[in-house]
């Protein structure tokens, strides 16, 4: 298999602080001289692969998530559900990203849920920023992002793994999964719950 001749599709998951990792496999994809031709994310994958399509480079994707403040107290709202408004990320996301997804060096598909229907959705043209916001806006800590007079949030409440765009669409997915997925026993969800319930007294 040789993937530098071949058509190409990176799929990047939601998962956090853990989606770091995720510019970590775009770093070693470019020291293998691989290239996707079409990128797909959620949440936090969404925001790397924006970065990603938008030809960034690795130390200025780090960049992005150094420089860019996570909660900063001017942010937080009362107004709106949520601990943090996400709308005012708008202006810093506006220093990373192009307006429209159609100024994009590769194509972009991102997911995000529509709070109103219980079902998620694809962009992949028009605004860019909004849908962003939208799918990495993890309640109940962001607020929804209104698009279209529908509130949004986190593609990873529907959809954490996007592949569905990709398929049929390029010879190879290559796919990067940061988010943990494992059984828990029933006396470490007790030992869990019996310690929040001795902070609460």
């Amino acid at each position: 298999m040789n993937l530098k001749s071949e058509s190409v599709g990176l799929v990047l998951s939601g998962g956090g602080v853990r989606g770091m990792a995720h510019i970590g496999v775009i770093r070693a994809l470019e020291e293998h001289a691989v290239s996707a031709k079409i990128v797909s994310g959620s949440s936090v994958g969404a925001l790397v692969g924006a970065l990603y399509a938008n030809g960034t480079s690795v130390a200025d994707m780090l960049s992005f998530f150094k420089e860019t403040p996570l909660f900063k107290y001017n942010f937080f709202t009362i107004m709106k559900p949520g601990l943090v408004d996400t709308e005012r990320y708008f202006e810093v996301f506006q220093r990373y990203f192009p307006e429209y997804f159609e100024e994009l060096k590769r194509e972009l598909y991102v997911v995000a849920t529509n709070m109103q229907k219980g079902e998620e959705e694809f962009f992949s043209s028009g605004e860019l920023v909004r849908p962003l916001l939208a799918s990495a806006a993890l309640p109940p800590v962001f607020s929804p992002l209104e698009i279209n007079n529908c509130f949004y949030a986190d593609g990873g409440i529907m959809n954490n793994f996007p592949l569905e765009p990709l398929k049929n669409k390029v010879d190879y997915i290559i796919g990067s999964n940061v988010s943990v997925i494992k059984q828990v026993e029933k006396k470490t969800l007790i030992r869990r719950y019996s310690s929040q319930i001795e902070r609460l007294h």
